[in-house]
């Protein structure tokens, strides 16, 4: 039998399924006797225990941005009226993980456009450098402001700019941490700067400059944005039972604890699209840690196979008014349902996940393995580390067996993929799709995911490289050992430069990809990586996955 709570309020509604109330009771009642909710808003740095204690305390600022970020809302007002009025009604946002994540959401729930460049992909990259050149302003966000994506975008930007007789400081605007290297060489080049609190971690940055700086050039309401999570914070600071944070916080926390680490996200009419992409990076990074962690699988909807049918390793949340779960009840008995505004939404699920964190034991601000794939990246393109070698070529499609695991009779592209899926533990695991080629162009591919997991039964997530590496990338090194690993990679149509820079585009995410393989290989991960000679061969592969 599953249990079932409600919270509600105005323009809030969250339902909760859980399959043992006594064990769902008592984690709600030890966050509530440890006055979690208060000492969390209180920035009491020692809620995840002595080891976390040094990063949480540079990391709290997060908890009160619907007040301290209110001064931003008429500063970025006044500079979009300024650049619409002189023609440049164009936003680009160059920017990876949370710094591009939350903008994204927050412009396509509002239904303004933005365009993000989170990619190192040569043909993305240059597809949107050819887009409205003279009318865009481009955001150049990045928090250590050194983020080799986001600077590689940036003098790809200036180039473009100076080649076409424009002045890069009318169109670029940059938002970082005070003092960081960005910070510098953009005062000292004349560009508008933004700085973001240095206290709040790039996951957590969605009411800070980094998400509002973006959207409220793009158009979207941030004001508005700033009260809906104004509107649920105090509910969220109570050291109360019905706290929807500390609620939902504890279903995650209760539901990992009984092996159900997998978090099935879905949209339902909530006109919030995109959110699933927001919370993935989220709970994936501040949770997929020390062989623990929950896994954020994002699918197209209710219908989809991970959520109908589910396995008994899943919570299933959807995003919404009204539960689907009298018609489609979990397999592990562990469900939500939230109804909120997309500010409250943020707030909620920050809360939520820092709570999770504390009763699984983690500290939610750290992300020791994200910096290893970057590592791995440098030193490919440093000539530090050695080229890879192919096991076999097949059609057009060169197989590469990273970790050495694939059997020596294996010699087809159907074989291979089929002895990764052996890998594939039918009670826990899961497959991550990791494709490193242009997003927009290829977004059909993204089907393979719902091919795959009705085909294998189990979990299957979808991440475009490197975008995923800032996200979902930390929970596939750090988190249960219970994965395998499928990259795509694929020559571009044409290479492009990084003006100054040694390495070209395509070197550099071809880098990005055999870094992380590296990694994960190194931590026992079986790892399957398929190169194409063009990117029009992904039909024919997604035929082969499908």
């Amino acid at each position: 039998m599953t249990d079932l709570s409600r919270t509600s309020g105005e323009g809030f509604g969250l339902t909760l399924g859980y399959r043992d109330e006594d064990a769902y009771g008592a984690a709600v009642d030890e966050l509530v006797a440890e006055r979690f909710a208060s000492r969390l808003v209180a920035r009491d740095a020692t809620l995840w225990g002595p080891d976390a204690e040094d990063e949480a305390s540079k990391r709290l600022s997060w908890v009160d941005l619907h007040q301290a970020s209110r001064p931003l809302v008429a500063e970025i007002e006044d500079l979009r009226r300024d650049l619409v009025g002189r023609g440049l009604d164009h936003v680009v946002l160059c920017g990876m993980g949370g710094s591009s994540l939350a903008p994204e959401v927050i412009c396509k729930a509002a239904g303004v456009e933005l365009t993000v460049l989170d990619s190192s992909d040569p043909d993305y990259v240059r597809a949107a450098l050819a887009d409205r050149l003279e009318r865009s302003v481009v955001v150049v966000s990045s928090k250590s402001g050194g983020t080799v994506e986001t600077d590689s975008q940036r003098r790809a930007y200036e180039q473009a700019f100076t080649d076409a007789g424009l002045d890069p400081v009318d169109h670029l605007v940059v938002v970082t941490d005070p003092g960081s290297p960005l910070d510098e060489t953009a005062r000292e080049a004349g560009y508008r700067v933004f700085n973001a609190d240095a206290g709040v971690g790039g996951r957590y940055s969605a009411l800070t400059a980094f998400g509002l700086v973006p959207s409220g050039l793009a158009g979207a309401d941030i004001g508005a944005l700033l009260d809906q999570a104004a509107a649920l914070a105090p509910v969220l600071g109570s050291d109360d039972a019905d706290n929807p944070g500390l609620r939902l916080g504890a279903l995650l926390g209760v539901a990992n604890r009984a092996g159900a680490d997998k978090l099935v996200l879905a949209e339902v009419d909530s006109g919030l699209p995109g959110l699933g992409d927001w919370i993935e990076q989220l709970v994936a990074e501040s949770t997929g840690k020390q062989g623990r962690g929950i896994l954020p699988v994002v699918v197209e909807s209710t219908s989809a196979s991970n959520f109908s049918p589910s396995t008994d390793d899943e919570v299933l949340v959807t995003f919404g008014p009204g539960s689907v779960f009298d018609r489609t009840p979990p397999a592990s008995g562990f469900s939500a349902t939230v109804d909120a505004t997309l500010g409250g939404a943020m707030l909620l699920w920050e809360h939520a996940t820092v709570a999770a964190g504390r009763l699984i034991g983690i500290n939610p601000y750290d992300q020791p393995d994200v910096e290893s794939a970057k590592q791995a990246a440098r030193d490919m393109l440093g000539g530090d580390a050695s080229s890879p070698t192919p096991a076999f070529t097949d059609a057009g499609v060169t197989v590469y067996d990273t970790g050495e695991w694939l059997p020596e009779e294996v010699s087809t592209t159907a074989e291979a993929i089929g002895a990764l899926l052996d890998h594939l533990d039918p009670e826990h695991g899961y497959v991550a799709v990791q494709v490193y080629t242009d997003r927009a162009r290829d977004a059909s591919f993204a089907g393979v995911r719902e091919a795959l997991a009705a085909k294998t039964g189990r979990p299957v997530t979808f991440g475009w490289g490197p975008r995923f590496l800032h996200s979902t990338g930390q929970y596939h090194k750090g988190g249960p050992a219970t994965g395998v690993y499928l990259q795509v990679t694929a020559d571009p149509s044409q290479d492009l430069a990084v003006p100054g820079r040694e390495f070209t585009f395509g070197t550099f995410i071809a880098a990005q990809a055999v870094g992380d393989g590296t990694v994960l290989a190194d931590k026992g991960r079986p790892v399957l990586r398929l190169h194409l000679a063009d990117a029009s061969g992904l039909t024919a592969l997604e035929d082969l996955l499908s």
